[in-house]
């Protein structure tokens, strides 16, 4: 025991999502000391720091927007791929991934210039256009998941007398999971460096500091909220690369013990 517990604990030491997640705390928790820090760095302006919010509250107002709007799309992205998969929905596929598409084509900025006189200066018009902007690729991540499950697979589950319902839950979905979980990532990293625009229409996000910092020509601003956008996306991207690996890796064994 005394002889692993060192290397576990030096693993723990170079894990860079742990890194990650320190870092993030550290600049949350510091910028707003950082003031003799980005003053050097940039002489002519005379406030250096964003301190309009806190960057804690901005991070948590960040996270909540591409939360709820990754849950509607993973909802809307997946039960459409699902759809489109199956006996009755086949005949909507090339429908349904136009649709997708041009939600994705469409600027979010566009949507934000419609929706905003409708539903005026609120998260709702920001939901809307990163739900719209974040659907292919879990749209297209579920489609090739359930394409990928063999079709020895469904054989056998319907040898075992399961119905359709049950092949879907128990048999294609856990199959498809890794594939579709890799569509979903890329739709909420995506939407992470998306949903800073959401502060043009008076969302408070990250985006804040970028949006004031280019609007009144404060190089700082901009580099403390793109800093920290980029620090989320990376620690989001890791936490995913670790799920679908571990996915990855169940999935496979249960290829295998199937095989055999």
């Amino acid at each position: 025991m005394s002889g692993k517990h060192p290397s576990f604990t030096w693993r723990w030491y170079r894990d860079p999502l742990l890194w990650g997640v320190l870092l993030l705390i550290g600049l949350n928790s510091g910028m707003p000391h950082m003031g003799k820090l980005f003053g050097a760095l940039f002489p002519d302006l005379t406030r250096p720091v964003y301190q309009q919010d806190s960057f804690w509250s901005l991070t948590i107002a960040h996270v909540t927007l591409v939360g709820i709007s990754s849950l509607i799309a993973v909802v809307l992205g997946v039960s459409a791929g699902l759809l489109v998969t199956h006996r009755g929905g086949r005949e909507f596929r090339s429908l349904v991934e136009t649709v997708t598409a041009v939600g994705q084509t469409f600027p979010p900025v566009a949507v934000l210039a419609v929706a905003v006189p409708l539903m005026g200066f609120s998260p709702e018009p920001a939901v809307i256009a990163l739900v719209l902007y974040g659907l292919l690729p879990i749209l297209q991540g579920t489609i090739s998941g359930i394409e990928s499950v063999p079709a020895a697979v469904r054989e056998t589950a319907r040898g075992a007398g399961m119905s359709r319902w049950q092949i879907l839950w128990r048999a294609e979905i856990p199959l498809a999971a890794p594939v579709i979980l890799a569509g979903v990532r890329t739709s909420v990293i995506i939407n992470i460096g998306t949903a800073a625009i959401a502060s043009t229409v008076g969302v408070k996000t990250l985006g804040s500091p970028i949006i004031i910092g280019l609007s009144g020509f404060n190089t700082a601003y901009v580099i403390q909220g793109a800093l920290l956008v980029a620090l989320l996306a990376m620690i989001t991207d890791a936490v995913f690369e670790r799920w679908v690996s571990y996915l990855t890796r169940w999935r496979s064994g249960a290829l295998f013990i199937e095989g055999s």
